[in-house]
């Protein structure tokens, strides 16, 4: 049975007798309902470390903590109920469009959703001990931050893989656009997720002069927009999950700032009169587009050559935005409600310090120590290479998946 997706390079006829094009209504509402709820854990998480930095380690039963667990429930419910009635009652087309795990039917994505809203669900009363035993996080990543970033990241990843197999699976002309789309704003769901979890290295302008920033962000975003690059259907799918990322984080920013809030927590070393916004986002459109336009002129073969392209494009252009947009960020030019520069949390200890660059690379007599920089940045592509070839194989995975 071929399974390539109709319209993707180098695709086959695909046999519409055991893979419906059309889904079914369930499947078309739980698919739309698990995409909407993802988009409602993502505004919780950035909610909660905004209610964190501003207010402090509170009660499990935040606004922002009952917005994250609600996207879950929602999610794991109905992908749970659509297994139910694929597995019992669903048709011979259905049931062949699903995957079987236990006995169960039920597409991909689903089985992904189920699990990621058991993982959330069960991290909550794990970071309620560990509050209770330790006392505050230092950093976002503690060990109950990151089993509910699994979590989320699965509920968010299986909505994206139920929207792929739909748009793999279409044939309609707009049909394929309006389910493109919506694997565009899933695969930027998950970009806003990824670069919430490494904010603590890749996203304040004071580190954004240190070859590590460019190493983390090279790991991390290349796999994840080459292979949105490489299996969605738009004509610049990289470029409109960046899009969505972008938005996201901008409108986050932007809203929690019309918002009073202070700190209910001692030590307090920096007063705050409103919701602690996100960082400015990174400048990955620029980055996404030139993976686009390379993968559009390389297309497929030559794998690794591509890779190589595509590694050091994205950290040579992250390195131009980024860079001088960093010195931006820091100057009193960026201190207002647009660019919500120099805004620290409530347990920050102000200083002179947060207002240069921080892990410079520096020479004995105090200069910029450029053949360090230089290496780390070597590095960083090299990183960036790595990633973006994982991505090309996941991409390349992705555009058959049809389940």
């Amino acid at each position: 049975m071929t399974t390539a997706a109709p319209g993707s390079p180098g695709s086959a006829t695909i046999d519409t007798l055991s893979l419906p094009r059309e889904p079914t209504d369930l499947a078309s509402r739980v698919r739309w309902i698990v995409l909407a709820s993802s988009a409602t854990i993502v505004a919780g998480i950035l909610w909660d470390i905004s209610w964190h930095k501003t207010i402090g380690r509170d009660t499990f039963w935040t606004a922002p903590h009952l917005l994250e667990q609600l996207g879950a429930l929602v999610s794991g419910l109905s992908c749970g109920w659509l297994v139910l009635r694929t597995t019992f009652t669903g048709s011979p087309g259905e049931r062949d469009r699903s995957v079987r795990f236990w006995g169960f039917r039920g597409p991909l994505g689903a089985w992904l959703t189920i699990w990621g809203t058991f993982v959330m669900i069960t991290s909550a009363p794990f970071d309620d001990w560990w509050h209770n035993a330790y006392g505050l996080d230092v950093k976002i990543m503690s060990p109950p931050h990151m089993v509910l970033a699994v979590g989320m990241i699965a509920v968010v990843l299986g909505g994206m893989l139920m929207v792929l197999a739909a748009q793999n699976r279409a044939t309609d002309a707009v049909e394929v656009r309006r389910l493109a789309a919506a694997f565009a704003f899933a695969g930027g769901l998950l970009v806003v997720m990824v670069a919430t979890m490494v904010s603590e290295y890749a996203s304040r302008a004071n580190t954004m002069h240190q070859p590590l920033f460019y190493q983390v962000a090279g790991l991390c975003f290349p796999v994840l927009l080459v292979a949105f690059g490489r299996s969605g259907r738009l004509r610049y799918p990289a470029t409109a999950s960046a899009a969505v990322y972008t938005g996201i984080i901008l409108a986050t920013m932007w809203i929690l700032q019309l918002f009073p809030g202070e700190a209910r927590l001692a030590p307090i070393y920096t007063p705050v009169t409103h919701m602690v916004p996100p960082e400015f986002p990174l400048l990955l459109v620029v980055p996404a587009l030139a993976i686009d336009l390379l993968l559009r002129r390389a297309g497929r073969g030559h794998d690794w050559r591509l890779a190589l392209g595509l590694g050091v494009s994205f950290t040579a252009l992250l390195l131009g935005m980024q860079w001088y947009f960093g010195e931006f960020l820091l100057s009193p030019a960026a201190r207002n409600w647009f660019f919500a520069a120099d805004q620290w949390p409530y347990m920050v200890r102000p200083g002179a310090w947060q207002h240069r660059f921080w892990g410079v690379p520096t020479a004995p007599d105090g200069g910029l120590d450029v053949p360090a920089l230089a290496r780390g940045l070597a590095f960083a592509g090299l990183v960036a290479a790595v990633s973006a070839r994982v991505g090309l194989w996941w991409g390349s995975g992705m555009s058959r998946v049809m389940r």
